[in-house]
C-alpha cells in the first residue's frame, strides 16, 4: 500500500504536465500570433494568380509584359457637368492630374482631357504604380480633385480606382472577422454553459490554434510552397475559430458529465479525453482529407486554399486536445462556475435527461416515431433542394460587391452614360504580326466599339513576330455583358488562320476564372464525396451506414 509521501510525486506530476502544456501554448501563441498580421505581406492577390498557367488570359498577361509596362494600372478620372462643360473644367482637370505625373506612385505621362460626344463629360487616364500602395496614390489624387469648380462632379474609377476601393473595404477586415467570430462564440457559450470563465478558455484555445496555423502558413507562403491570397486568409481565420470551438464543445460537455460521476478531476479528464479523442480525430481527419482534394483544382487560389485549410484544422485539433484539457483540468469544477457540476457518489452514470428535459423529450419522441420524423425532415430538405435551378452561379460584376457608394462605382456609371463603358480596361489581343489587319477586322464584333494596335513611332510594335491590339468594349469591363463580348471576340479571332490569336485582359481573366471554377466544381465535389465515403467506411467498418450518412450530407448540401 502506497504512503502519502509516495503519492506526492504522482500528484505533483499530474498538475505539472498540464501546466507545462499551458506554458508551451502560451509560447506558441506569443511567437506565432503576430504572424496572423503578417500574412498579408505574403499574399498574391492579382487576378491572374487565381488562374491556372494554361488559361488564355494568363498566357496573354505574360506576353503583354513585352508590349507595355504592366507595373502600372490605369486610373480613369471622369468629370461630369449635366448642363454642359465649361472651359475652366478642362483646365482644372488637366492641371490637377498633370501635377501628379512623374511623382511617386504615378506614371510619367497622362492622356489629354477627352470630351464626350454630348459635351457633358471629360475623361483622362493616369497610370498608377501597382508595386506601391495603390490605395494611397488614389487617395491623394481624389483629395486634390475635391476642389473642383462648383457644379462639376469628378470621380476616380478604372482598375486603379477599384483596387483602391477594394483595399479600403478590406482594410482591417481580418480583425473585424475575429472580433465578430469571437463575440458570437462567447455569447453562445455563455448561453449554453452559463459560465463567464469557460467561453474565454475556449476562445484562447482558438486564438492559440490561429497563432500556430498563421505561423506555419506564413513560412510556407514565404517559401512559395503554397499560394496564399486574401480569400484564403479570411477563410483560415473563420475556419480555425469554428473548428476549435466545435471540438472544444465535445470535450467540455464530456468533462462536465464525468465530473458528476468522478470526484477526482484528473481521472474525470482522463476518461473524457479518451472518449473525445477518437470522434474529434475522425472529424478533423475527414475535413483535412476533404479540403486537400482542392489540390486537384486548376485555380491557384483553390489549390492554395486546400493546404491552408488543412493546416488550420490540424492546429485546431492540436489546441483542442492539448491546451484545452490542460486548462480545464487545472481549473477543475471552477471552469463551470457558477453552475459547477457536483459530484454525486450515488450515481454511477449521469442522468442527462434531468438537465436537458427538452432535448431528452425530443429524443424520446423521435425514438417512438422514427419514421414520422425522418420522412418529414427529408420532405422539407427535398422541397428546398428542388429550388436548386433558381440558384444563379454566373457571378456578379465587381462593382456590385460594394454595399456602400464608392467613387469607382459612381465613376463607372458616369463613364457608361457618356463614353464607352469599357474605356480604360480594354480586351487585349495578341496575334502574329503578318495577320494584324485580319485580326483587327475580325475583332470588330458586337460589343467592341474600337480596335487599335499598340504602336511604336507610328508603326505597329512587333515583339518576336507578335503584335498587341486593344479592343475597347461598349460595356463595363466587370459586367456579364462584357464577358459575353469576350466569348464572341475569341471565336472571331481564333478563326483567323495563321494568326494564333489570344484574347486576355481584365474581362477575359474574370471569364476564365469562372470557366475554370465550373470545371473544378464538376471534378472536386465527386472526389470529395468518394474520399469521405472511404474514410467513413474504414471508421465505421460498414458500407450501409456511410451511404446513409453521405446521403444526408448530399441532401443537406442541395437544400442549402
Amino acid at each position: 500500500m502506497s504512503t502519502p509521501v509516495q503519492n506526492r510525486p504522482v500528484r505533483r506530476l499530474r498538475w505539472i504536465v498540464p501546466a507545462l502544456l499551458v506554458i508551451g501554448w502560451l509560447a506558441i501563441g506569443g511567437f506565432g500570433g503576430p504572424f496572423a498580421g503578417k500574412l498579408s505581406t505574403v499574399q498574391q492577390n492579382d487576378n491572374t494568380s487565381f488562374l491556372p498557367a494554361s488559361a488564355e488570359a494568363t498566357e496573354v498577361a505574360k506576353l503583354q509584359e513585352s508590349f507595355t509596362d504592366t507595373r502600372f494600372v490605369p486610373a480613369i478620372i471622369v468629370a461630369e457637368r449635366p448642363g454642359g462643360l465649361e472651359p475652366a473644367d478642362s483646365t482644372f482637370l488637366s492641371q490637377t492630374v498633370d501635377s501628379f505625373v512623374g511623382t511617386e506612385g504615378f506614371g510619367d505621362a497622362s492622356s489629354p482631357p477627352i470630351p464626350s460626344a454630348d459635351g457633358q463629360a471629360l475623361q483622362m487616364f493616369l497610370p498608377v504604380d501597382s508595386t506601391l500602395e495603390v490605395k494611397d496614390s488614389v487617395k491623394a489624387l481624389r483629395a486634390a480633385l475635391e476642389s473642383s469648380p462648383d457644379g462639376l462632379t469628378v470621380k476616380v474609377t478604372g482598375p486603379a480606382g477599384q483596387v483602391a476601393d477594394l483595399s479600403a473595404a478590406f482594410a482591417g477586415i481580418d480583425g473585424l472577422l475575429l472580433l465578430v467570430a469571437g463575440s458570437v462564440v462567447i455569447v453562445i457559450l455563455i448561453i449554453v454553459y452559463r459560465s463567464p470563465i469557460l467561453p474565454f478558455v475556449v476562445i484562447f484555445s482558438a486564438i492559440f490554434a490561429l497563432g500556430l496555423s498563421s505561423l506555419l502558413v506564413y513560412l510556407l507562403a514565404d517559401a512559395d510552397v503554397i499560394a496564399l491570397n486574401g480569400q484564403s486568409q479570411g477563410i483560415l481565420f473563420i475556419l480555425v475559430f469554428g473548428a476549435a470551438t466545435d471540438y472544444a464543445l465535445l470535450l467540455v460537455s464530456r468533462y462536465r458529465e464525468e465530473l458528476r460521476i468522478e470526484k477526482d478531476k484528473y481521472a474525470a479528464m482522463r476518461t473524457a479525453w479518451r472518449a473525445t479523442l477518437e470522434p474529434v480525430a475522425a472529424s478533423a481527419g475527414t475535413v483535412i482529407a476533404g479540403v486537400l482534394c482542392l489540390l486537384l483544382s486548376d485555380l491557384n487560389s483553390n489549390r492554395g486554399l486546400g493546404p491552408v485549410a488543412a493546416i488550420g484544422i490540424a492546429a485546431s485539433f492540436l489546441a483542442s486536445m492539448t491546451f484545452l484539457p490542460a486548462v480545464l483540468v487545472l481549473f477543475g469544477r471552477t471552469a463551470y462556475w457558477p453552475t459547477k457540476p457536483k459530484f454525486d457518489a450515488d450515481r454511477e452514470h449521469h442522468d442527462e435527461a434531468n438537465d436537458h428535459r427538452f432535448w431528452a423529450g425530443l429524443a424520446a419522441r423521435i425514438g417512438r416515431h422514427p419514421r414520422r420524423f425522418w420522412v418529414a425532415s427529408t420532405l422539407v430538405l427535398v422541397i428546398f433542394a428542388m429550388m436548386m435551378p433558381q440558384f444563379k452561379a454566373s457571378g456578379v460584376s465587381s462593382s456590385d460587391i460594394f454595399l456602400l457608394d464608392v467613387d469607382s462605382v459612381a465613376g463607372q456609371e458616369i463613364l457608361g452614360e457618356h463614353f464607352d463603358a469599357g474605356s480604360g480596361s480594354p480586351a487585349v489581343v495578341i496575334a502574329n504580326a503578318d495577320q494584324v489587319d485580319a485580326v483587327a477586322a475580325a475583332s470588330r464584333v458586337e460589343g467592341v466599339s474600337d480596335v487599335s494596335v499598340v504602336q511604336n513611332g507610328g508603326a505597329p510594335l512587333v515583339v518576336d513576330g507578335r503584335v498587341s491590339l486593344q479592343a475597347t468594349l461598349t460595356d463595363a469591363a466587370d459586367s456579364l455583358e462584357a464577358e459575353d463580348t469576350i466569348v464572341r471576340l475569341r471565336d472571331a479571332v481564333h478563326s483567323v488562320e495563321g494568326a494564333d490569336a489570344l484574347v486576355g485582359g481584365v474581362t477575359a481573366t474574370d471569364l476564365d476564372t469562372k470557366t475554370t471554377s465550373t470545371r473544378d466544381r464538376t471534378l472536386i465535389i465527386p472526389v470529395v464525396i468518394i474520399v469521405v465515403f472511404v474514410i467513413l467506411s474504414l471508421l465505421l467498418r460498414s458500407l450501409l451506414a456511410p451511404l446513409l450518412l453521405m446521403g444526408t450530407v448530399v441532401l443537406s448540401f442541395a437544400a442549402t
